[in-house]
């Protein structure tokens, strides 16, 4: 099966009940092709001439897509944009920023490739299940793409106060997805880490190269030099950390409330994960209406099933809840709130159709609408038991 053979197979666009109330935000319809929401956010940024600080949006969208969604911008320009990838239409005002909390959900158009019959069948047969079902409400492999290839997460040694294990992993680590420049000053990096004159010399001038210079200035504080990077990278790391911990809940939670004959593991990017196939009426309602915690100190839980279900959890990491916190610096947390442990697929339909890009081959087109914050690809994987590749997880 093959997924993103061109970034029209993969389509997303936002759903919201917000409207142009008037006010000092600039609003718009922000489509791109083959572009990350950072990068698009940057380039509107140097476009326009308007400090990043002062642009919000809703949620971070793939890249190997064409994806619309909202923004706004602080005293915005009252204009559109096109150039290549990306256009931005003016909608009107605002009388405050659009947040995630504005997305009611997200519509997905996808194309499933170079499926043989047998494999058109089965993922009918997995579609009709989900209409019943629904599917659990995983992360999946996009919200982990800061773990490199030592698979640790740059998180885990950060709460622990051991800032230079952080920093290497963050700066150092090599990444299947590193571009070749990336590559090379990381791989440079490793070979003279700890001679910060040294390392300082090889770099190209960029973050990477300031915080290097600030180790060769003051050697040893790590501290300080992790926290000059950049917040809203510092904040994905904990998000990655924080969501890799709740998998692990929500997958625990559907082991205790699934029979083992109902459940299938489907390899992820860190560790095959239980999906449900087939569930009774009153589990299928039990599961959209269970919502888990995200693990973090902020959590006040009392003795419950909750808490044992945590506990255990986090012992099979090494750790308790009282450590899932930042204490330096204080702009980064954990976040607070809870997720769906299963969720209810809406309004799906599907198409079969000979493959235009692979002769003797079928294609299977579907649409369908999810929650805020929950990944058309977990469907994906629900369908085809996994057999995305590569492409899929982009």
């Amino acid at each position: 099966m093959k997924l993103k053979r061109i970034p029209e197979d993969f389509q997303v666009e936002e759903l919201t009940a917000a409207v142009a109330d008037g006010g000092r935000f600039a609003w718009y319809r922000l489509t791109k092709q083959s572009l990350g929401t950072p990068e698009a956010i940057d380039t509107l940024s140097r476009k326009w001439q308007i400090p990043r600080q002062r642009i919000s949006y809703g949620g971070l969208k793939d890249k190997h897509a064409v994806t619309r969604q909202y923004v706004t911008i602080l005293n915005g320009p009252r204009r559109s944009l096109q150039q290549k990838n990306l256009q931005v239409e003016y909608l009107g005002q605002m009388s405050r920023a659009f947040t995630p909390h504005d997305i009611a959900g997200n519509r997905f158009s996808i194309v499933l490739r170079d499926l043989s019959v047998a494999g058109i069948s089965r993922a009918s047969a997995a579609l009709e299940e989900v209409r019943q079902t629904g599917i659990p409400n995983y992360f999946d492999d996009q919200r982990f793409g800061s773990v490199g290839q030592s698979r640790e997460f740059i998180a885990q040694p950060w709460c622990a106060g051991n800032f230079e294990r952080a920093l290497w992993l963050a700066m150092a680590d090599p990444h299947e997805d590193d571009r070749a420049g990336d590559r090379e000053q990381k791989r440079l990096l490793r070979e003279h880490w700890g001679d910060w004159p040294a390392c300082k010399a090889a770099l190209e001038r960029s973050n990477r190269r300031s915080i290097i210079t600030y180790l060769a200035d003051k050697p040893g504080d790590f501290r300080g030099a992790f926290a000059r990077m950049r917040v809203d990278l510092r904040s994905l790391y904990l998000s990655a950390f924080q969501s890799h911990l709740w998998n692990h809940l929500l997958a625990t939670f559907l082991r205790r409330n699934c029979q083992p004959g109902q459940l299938l593991d489907v390899p992820l990017k860190m560790g095959p994960l239980p999906f449900f196939r087939s569930l009774a009426d009153e589990q299928a309602q039990m599961l959209q209406q269970s919502e888990l915690p995200l693990p973090s100190a902020r959590l006040h839980l009392e003795e419950s099933p909750l808490l044992d279900l945590m506990t255990d959890v986090l012992q099979e990491f090494g750790l308790e809840l009282r450590q899932l916190r930042v204490k330096y610096p204080r702009d980064s947390f954990f976040s607070k709130g809870s997720r769906a442990a299963g969720i209810a697929v809406r309004s799906p339909e599907s198409r079969v159709d000979d493959d235009d890009l692979y002769p003797k081959r079928k294609k299977l087109s579907l649409s369908f609408e999810l929650p805020r914050g929950s990944y058309a690809t977990i469907l994906v994987k629900r369908l085809t038991d996994g057999a995305a590749n590569s492409d899929a997880t982009n």
